[in-house]
């Protein structure tokens, strides 16, 4: 336990600057593949500490990586720091409040899981170099995990090549580590270009994508009877064809994200739903265009991984909430319906016997809940090394992900609090895989035996690059 207090004493001495990083990132919410000020932050905080900074990480300008140590093995810490749009919200306010501006918010918590990565990758450089061991520990700042697949595309590139272990985190209600389940997911975008014409006087003449689309999603819902239970599939409008309903409409796009609990069937899926534009097309005699936009896989679970950071997180205990943090807690949940604080209960598998505003127990390893997974672009991490996850409460129980709720909490104390709390966690598992090479060998060991049968492969096709954008002239 000698090491686990040294790296734990680390993080509390930089817990108020990392604090602070958080809170500002959460000040300038940038969304998929703009995070321009967020990964500046970040790379000024990486060279404050003393990493080797590489930035423009696989052709992404928004994604950096910062590395300490020499020799052994190399453990990464993942980040992230995008926004949401549409989830703009006061801080410390219990009801819907948005801030002036652009509508974007930190709805998902990520300001606080980029900068509790950070603050556990720094304590941990700082750890090897008291104990003088070799390792190496790489922070991974990754851009655009909602919607737009940046670690996909990085592991394409061999971003994590030579990477032993992945650990990383994310905001929660629960005290838990992440169960491996999550559906591998394909944005795909679908562009149909008939005819147009006038809609009464030559409407024989008129060849209309907007027909096509509307065919399309009829096809897809009766799809939906003919897919495995766990799988999902939806859509919306890119273009509807304009707004002349006296026109035939020319152009019409829709976006599909199609979802499978295994990557590999998630492959077959995707072609099915290509039939079905076909056949839209074809009724239509409409030109089909197909593009992908992003694609994720599935979260490959670690067991050795998972069992010591349950480990950590139970020699650790809950996150020290004061009785603030739950009175602030409770004005949250006052905004929440019965259906959404159940719903929190159900997936974890635990209810305590008298309602919480914060979590103080620990979700069992093996616990057993109500399985509504989404996707995240850390399952193509764990396809190419072993990887595991943490969940840690920053919020009220009940608080739903993507919401106003969730943005509001996004700078309170008790977030505050979670953040230190699982950089702890993360850093203490680190240590127990660098200085016990026999629980390397098992994590890799378990890794390998998932992966001899069906390697990875990346789900986004080679000629897709990432759909970076522009630098905004301000910066």
């Amino acid at each position: 336990m000698q090491d686990k207090a040294l790296v734990w004493k680390r993080v509390e001495e930089h817990q108020a600057e990392f604090c602070a990083l958080s809170d500002r990132v959460w000040g300038m919410p940038e969304i998929c593949y703009t995070e321009y000020r967020s990964v500046a932050e970040h790379s000024t905080m990486l060279r404050q500490q003393g990493f080797r900074v590489t930035e423009n990480v696989a052709d992404i300008p928004t994604a950096v990586m910062g590395e300490a140590g020499e020799g052994g093995p190399i453990i990464a810490i993942l980040g992230e720091y995008d926004a949401l749009p549409g989830l703009s919200q006061a801080s410390g306010v219990a009801h819907y409040s948005p801030l002036p501006g652009n509508g974007q918010g930190h709805g998902c918590g990520h300001n606080l899981l980029g900068s509790a990565a950070l603050l556990a990758a720094t304590a941990l450089k700082e750890w090897l170099a008291e104990r003088g061991l070799p390792g190496r520990v790489r922070y991974y700042g990754c851009p655009a995990e909602e919607g737009g697949a940046a670690k996909s595309f990085m592991a394409r590139a061999g971003a994590f090549d030579g990477v032993d272990v992945a650990i990383t985190w994310h905001p929660s209600t629960q005290h838990e580590v992440a169960k491996p389940l999550s559906l591998a997911n394909t944005r795909m975008d679908f562009f149909f270009t008939g005819r147009s014409s006038h809609a009464a006087a030559s409407p024989h003449l008129g060849r209309s994508a907007l027909d096509a689309v509307e065919l399309m999603n009829v096809g897809v819902q009766y799809l939906r009877e003919h897919v495995p239970q766990d799988s999902r599939i939806h859509y919306a409008m890119l273009d509807s064809g304009g707004i002349a309903p006296n026109v035939v409409q020319a152009k019409a796009a829709v976006r599909y994200a199609i979802r499978s609990r295994d990557v590999h069937a998630m492959f077959d899926l995707n072609e099915r739903v290509k039939k079905v534009a076909q056949g839209a097309a074809m009724m239509t005699e409409t030109q089909l265009e197909i593009s992908i936009m992003s694609a994720v896989s599935n979260l490959l679970g670690n067991r050795p991984l998972e069992e010591t950071m349950q480990r950590n997180l139970e020699a650790l205990g809950t996150v020290p909430f004061d009785q603030a943090d739950y009175a602030f807690a409770a004005e949250i949940q006052a905004t929440l319906t019965a259906e959404e604080l159940e719903s929190c209960y159900r997936k974890s598998g635990v209810k305590p016997a008298q309602p919480k505003a914060l979590s103080d127990y620990i979700v069992p390893l093996d616990s057993h809940g109500e399985v509504m997974i989404g996707s995240t672009d850390v399952g193509d991490v764990s396809w190419v090394i072993p990887t595991v996850q943490a969940h840690i409460p920053t919020m009220a129980i009940g608080t739903p992900g993507h919401s106003w709720q969730l943005t509001a909490q996004g700078k309170m104390p008790a977030a505050h609090k979670g953040l230190a709390h699982v950089a702890k966690v993360m850093a203490a598992t680190a240590v127990d895989v660098l200085t016990d090479p026999a629980l390397l060998a098992q994590i890799k060991q378990a890794y390998a035996a998932q992966i001899s049968e069906k390697p990875y492969k990346c789900p986004i096709p080679a000629d897709v690059k990432p759909p970076v954008q522009p630098r905004p002239a301000d910066l």
